[in-house]
């Protein structure tokens, strides 16, 4: 009886631990937005949003860097998704274990831990130089294509291997072809994870900064091809802070880069919901 009650005595500790950590990560988040929000909010108006910059940023608005983060964040999806999720299929669909299956998920673990300066400088000597590109809006999507390939790999692969081996079977039994199975079962059974993945690796191209001003540069202005230089949001926030040329920008910026990337993640759980989960009933 005793061990019963120290059980449930340290089980009420460690819920009340848990619940405490959860609970003052949530406030951190919370105070990092209020601050953010509270000192740009006010500073945001239609004027700024479709203005261009001026003085290097410390006037006028932010209409271009806008522009130039859909570019970068549209060619990296389309370049990394087909990639990642086919890495995937193969991986769990196709490859034998064994020495060389390890030897592939463990590269792809390490470079998702890799710094983003690394693929920053990486990016800048082979697309930038070797290739040519120079600082280009390409430049930058091939790079961050690397950087979210990881994640897109790791979670696709999660999301394949929980679906049902009996839906396989099933497909299998009826006459279709594995190739039709994958196509017709199992993506669109996996779909909302790798979605999940694909929402991760947006997040991430959109925050990322140190990759992009190695490759893509930091120059103002609507790009009229990828293979022109641009400045994204993060790397426009980076400039305005670091170089001190405009508090109210600065802050501004910040909102806006959290809005986007919350209207971003709200738009796809809603079609992960709408979509493919309504579909299953």
């Amino acid at each position: 009886m005793n061990n019963i009650n120290s059980s449930r005595n340290k089980e009420k500790i460690a819920f009340a631990l848990l619940w405490g950590f959860s609970v003052m990560t949530i406030i951190i988040l919370v105070l990092i937005l209020a601050n953010i929000i509270i000192n740009g909010i006010s500073h945001i108006s239609l004027d700024f949003l479709l203005e261009e910059p001026r003085k290097m940023g410390k006037a006028g608005g932010i209409f271009s860097v806008i522009v130039s983060t859909f570019y970068i964040v549209a060619l990296s999806i389309v370049f990394a998704a087909p990639l990642g999720v086919g890495a995937s299929v193969y991986l769990t669909e196709y490859a034998k274990e064994g020495i060389m299956l390890k030897i592939i998920r463990f590269g792809t673990e390490s470079l998702a831990g890799i710094p983003s300066i690394i693929y920053g400088l990486f990016g800048y000597s082979f697309f930038v130089v070797y290739l040519n590109l120079k600082y280009s809006i390409l430049s930058g999507a091939l790079t961050l294509t690397l950087m979210i390939l990881p994640t897109i790999v790791r979670t696709s692969e999660e999301a394949i291997k929980a679906v049902p081996k009996s839906y396989r079977e099933g497909s299998l039994a009826l006459g279709a072809t594995k190739l039709q199975t994958i196509r017709k079962i199992i993506i669109p059974t996996a779909m909302p994870g790798i979605l999940t993945g694909l929402i991760l690796g947006v997040g991430r191209v959109i925050g990322e900064s140190a990759a992009v001003i190695y490759t893509a540069g930091s120059s103002l202005g609507i790009p009229d091809s990828i293979f022109r230089p641009g400045r994204t949001l993060s790397v426009h926030l980076y400039t305005l802070a670091s170089e001190g040329l405009s508090r109210e920008n600065t802050y501004a910026t910040a909102v806006v880069l959290i809005i986007l990337v919350f209207i971003i993640n709200f738009v796809a759980n809603r079609l992960i919901k709408n979509i493919f989960i309504a579909k299953r009933r």
